[in-house]
């Protein structure tokens, strides 16, 4: 039975990996302002009390808890050149890897039955998309994500693992950790494909359906500027999830060389979660405007308390 696993990582110098080091330290520390600036300016600034940012907000916290659990350990790998992880503590960072990605994966379907609503359906969206609702869809894709992810660590789990104890990667992905099995891991697969695969289906159907009448409605209104402020509202998100299922996609559905698949993988579990923040507030205005509403705010409650 394997109680220790050993993560080789990135395959470099050793002046190599401590320039990777700080980039990736840096991008952690970028990644972590961002998201939690995005949470506290839609907490704080009344403007922002809408669904979407409301929605954004726990798209924030699922990219923190992300990257939370992938970098720490990517950091610890460049530093030693290999890293050490227990068995119980690999499948752990799968289990809330999986439980991430899976819930970003509902939010950003939510986000886009929303941004439908907002384009399509303008005069009730309101009505529609309350407070409860959006509770409720919230709610909702938490629990589908961590559902999805207890049924592969629990399947993962019932393995039996003999050897060998060593991983070519820098995290606990699926895969890697099935080939460190000396069981037959294709019931494993094919259960995890057969709970998973409908659900996450269904989901991308209804981002494809959503992104489909709002490309139909936005092409039929008569003027340019109308299109393009239509638009607008949902171009931010329609390139987040274009950058989510773009890396997703090439990771696990297009046969790639291992150090491909490294790389994309960086792209998804450390990239992303520092564009995702960027993208929502360089490209909307109401962020920027409410970035220096709290600026303002902040000063004036710095000064109260400095001259009191």
């Amino acid at each position: 039975m394997i109680t220790k696993i050993q993560l080789l990582g990135f395959q470099s110098s050793k002046n190599v990996n401590y320039v990777l080091f700080t980039i990736f330290l840096l991008i952690y520390f970028l990644t972590l302002c961002g998201n939690l600036l995005m949470v506290t300016l839609v907490t704080h600034v009344r403007d922002l009390h809408q669904p979407m940012y409301f929605f954004l907000t726990q798209l924030s916290i699922a990219d923190v808890l992300l990257t939370t659990d992938i970098v720490p350990s990517l950091l610890h790998v460049l530093l030693h050149k290999v890293g050490i992880i227990s068995f119980v503590g690999c499948i752990a960072q799968f289990f809330i890897f999986a439980f991430c990605e899976g819930s970003e994966f509902f939010l950003l379907t939510v986000m886009s039955y929303d941004r439908y609503l907002a384009i399509c359906n303008p005069l009730r969206y309101t009505t529609i998309m309350n407070h409860n609702l959006c509770l409720k869809l919230v709610i909702m894709s938490w629990l589908l994500g961590f559902s999805l992810s207890t049924v592969e660590m629990a399947s993962t789990s019932s393995l039996q693992y003999c050897g060998p104890n060593t991983i070519d990667h820098f995290f606990c992905d699926l895969m890697p950790i099935l080939e460190l099995s000396c069981s037959d891991t294709s019931g494993v697969q094919l259960e995890i494909m057969l709970i998973s695969a409908p659900v996450l289906l269904c989901a991308f159907i209804i981002i494809i359906m959503s992104y489909s009448y709002i490309i139909f409605v936005v092409l039929n209104i008569p003027s340019s500027t109308g299109r393009q402020k239509a638009f607008s509202t949902c171009s931010s998100h329609l390139t987040v999830v274009s950058i989510f299922y773009g890396t997703l996609f090439g990771v696990y559905i297009l046969p790639t060389a291992s150090g491909d698949d490294t790389v994309i993988s960086v792209t998804y579990t450390v990239g992303t979660p520092l564009i995702n923040p960027l993208i929502y507030s360089l490209r909307n205005s109401q962020i920027i405007k409410a970035f220096g509403h709290l600026k303002v705010i902040s000063c004036k409650r710095y000064k109260t308390i400095y001259t009191s």
